[in-house]
């Protein structure tokens, strides 16, 4: 398997005084090109802790994590910001969209820290990113114009523009409405009929489902990993 993710034995502790608390132990995880999966569990399982370093956020205490065939777990903090920005497109559940500039400078702001796209406009990159996400007619909006999902389309196409190798969604869904929630997690399932890789982190079940496979995680440790019931009955139709 072509593995955008593959880690081995992760573990990562955190002291609090004299107090030793084992976040991850021994995490072995892969995720193909082109996978969809969502990681599951409640408060305290682990799956913020997995994100923050699949997502080059945090190093772990030990075990090897390969990003795209990169091992990063070795690399210093500026290596690790420079491999992040290149291979990994973040959603998160608040937006984090600046209020004063358009949807179009949103999108154009990941361009400015990266050096893969000089030759190409970074205004024209953003103006694709958009109406990939279904916003070219909302590029010169701001996000207090733009309802709860088109700010999340706006995050989402931001997230897209450094064409990375991992998109890395934490609650997208967790600010929206039902209705909105079901749009937004429809554009996943486009963008990864496309190719996107995606890896989901939520506690909602129904949200999971949306994706292809489901991580499930409890004290620090993967305790399922199995295809969702969407992804088993497009495999096995009545």
């Amino acid at each position: 398997m072509d593995s955008v993710i593959s880690t081995a034995g992760l573990t990562k502790v955190y002291i609090t005084g004299e107090v030793e608390v084992q976040a991850l132990k021994g995490v072995d995880l892969k995720v193909g090109r082109g996978d969809f999966a969502a990681i599951m569990g409640a408060s305290g399982s682990g799956k913020s802790t997995l994100m923050n370093i699949i997502g080059c956020l945090d190093y772990p205490t030990s075990g090897e994590y390969l990003l795209d065939g990169v091992q990063v777990n070795s690399l210093d903090r500026n290596q690790l910001a420079a491999i992040r920005n290149q291979k990994i497109g973040f959603v998160f559940q608040g937006f984090n969209l600046l209020t004063r500039t358009s949807a179009l400078e949103n999108v154009e702001l990941p361009m400015l820290y990266s050096r893969e796209h000089r030759e190409e406009s970074p205004r024209d990159l953003a103006r694709t990113a958009l109406e990939r996400v279904g916003l070219g007619d909302r590029l010169h909006h701001h996000p207090n114009q733009l309802s709860g999902g088109q700010q999340q389309r706006v995050a989402i196409a931001r997230a897209l523009v450094n064409q990375p190798a991992l998109l890395l969604a934490d609650e997208p869904t967790g600010n929206l409405d039902t209705r909105t929630s079901l749009e937004i997690m429809n554009l996943f399932a486009e963008l990864n009929q496309q190719g996107m890789t995606i890896v989901l982190i939520t506690h909602e079940r129904d949200i999971a489902e949306s994706a292809s496979r489901i991580i499930e995680m409890r004290d620090g440790e993967i305790v399922t990993d199995h295809p969702s019931k969407s992804n088993t009955a497009e495999e096995h139709p009545r």
